[in-house]
């Protein structure tokens, strides 16, 4: 089994193909975005992810089902204006925390940055799914479209307006636009899965993976809230608590391995602590950890937001310790990345 070749210009009917990378490109590829993350998870910024509300997410989804944009493309086009928005907002406030006043103006000041960021912002998210479609070799999204989908919401900018909106977003970035997404780390991941041997439905668990991934995009904070609540045991977590949980609800390589999880418990129980193992060897990642994850995505899949201190055994999760706390390493820091023998011959 494997994972979609990364050449990401193909049809968005083509479907994934499997055992198709060479071993050695798999075990740098894994490597590569493992260190990315972890480097990403360093610096993370105290706002990430507050630009990955719902109706953000939602809003971006359907954009990009409306322009028949490939699966990879929606993923990145989130994260790309939630950096540039971080950004956005660090370079205004910056600006305007330099300059000293009264209260009343400093207020209007940030009333200011406020408005900036509100009057663009449809504008802005345009730019970055252009963006994200172009890097992912699909040039369907030509400015005249992009023009009518902004007309059809009674915007009237500009083909100018638009170049200059794409142009700001790759300033502020520093043109560094190429990120990783989490289906490239579900796909890697389930192509490392098979070249160690552990049979599972290919096609059919990517299919499973990619609906899973877009359920904990459009609901991230009822997934990550009941996790929080049952690592710490507790209903109420401390600001502290929550603050810390920050790069665990960051981590990408945590939420593709999750997945995975999820996708194999629902479509192939039987394989399933074969899978935790395996991720568990490749990642580092504790299948404690991983467990915790898959109970948090299957509690939301059957509509259960409140947890209990523990699962219960009715959410028929296979015979694993009952899930206490995340290890301190993975709840409070980025996970160490060790795969100890990746298994990749």
């Amino acid at each position: 089994m494997g994972s979609q070749v990364p050449l990401e210009g193909r049809g968005r009917d083509s479907g994934p193909l499997f055992s198709g990378v060479a071993p050695e490109i798999i075990e740098d590829t894994l490597i590569h975005l493992a260190t990315e993350n972890e480097q990403y998870l360093s610096e993370l910024p105290e706002q990430a992810g507050c630009f990955k509300e719902t109706r953000i997410v939602e809003f971006i989804f359907l954009l990009s089902e409306k322009w028949h944009l490939d699966q990879s493309t929606r993923y990145q086009a989130v994260e790309l204006l939630e950096r540039f928005l971080i950004k956005q907002v660090e370079q205004m406030c910056d600006d305007r925390g330099s300059t000293k006043g009264s209260s009343q103006g400093q207020r209007s000041s940030w009333s200011s940055v406020r408005d900036q960021i509100t009057n663009t912002f449809v504008l802005r998210l345009v730019s970055c799914v252009q963006l994200a479609s172009k890097l992912s070799l699909h040039y369907s999204v030509s400015h005249d479209t992009a023009l009518t989908f902004l007309q059809s919401l009674k915007y009237s900018y500009t083909k100018q307006e638009l170049l200059e909106s794409e142009l700001a977003v790759l300033n502020t970035l520093h043109f560094h636009i190429n990120v990783s997404t989490p289906l490239a780390y579900v796909e890697l991941l389930l192509e490392v899965l098979g070249y160690n041997g552990c049979l599972l439905p290919a096609k059919p668990l990517h299919k499973m993976c990619v609906q899973l991934l877009d359920l904990c995009y459009l609901t991230k904070e009822t997934i990550y809230d009941t996790l929080l609540k049952v690592a710490i045991e507790n209903s109420t977590p401390s600001k502290l608590q929550i603050a810390k949980f920050l790069t665990v609800k960051e981590d990408f390589m945590l939420l593709a391995v999750g997945v995975i999880s999820t996708g194999v418990f629902i479509l192939s129980p039987g394989h399933w602590e074969q899978a935790v193992e395996h991720l568990n060897c490749i990642t580092g990642i504790t299948p404690q950890s991983i467990l915790e994850f898959s109970y948090a995505v299957v509690r939301r899949i059957v509509g259960c937001s409140t947890p209990e201190q523990h699962p219960p055994e009715s959410a028929a999760l296979p015979p694993v310790p009952v899930p206490s706390a995340l290890s301190a390493a993975s709840l409070y820091h980025p996970h160490s990345f060790a795969p100890v023998s990746p298994g990749i011959s």
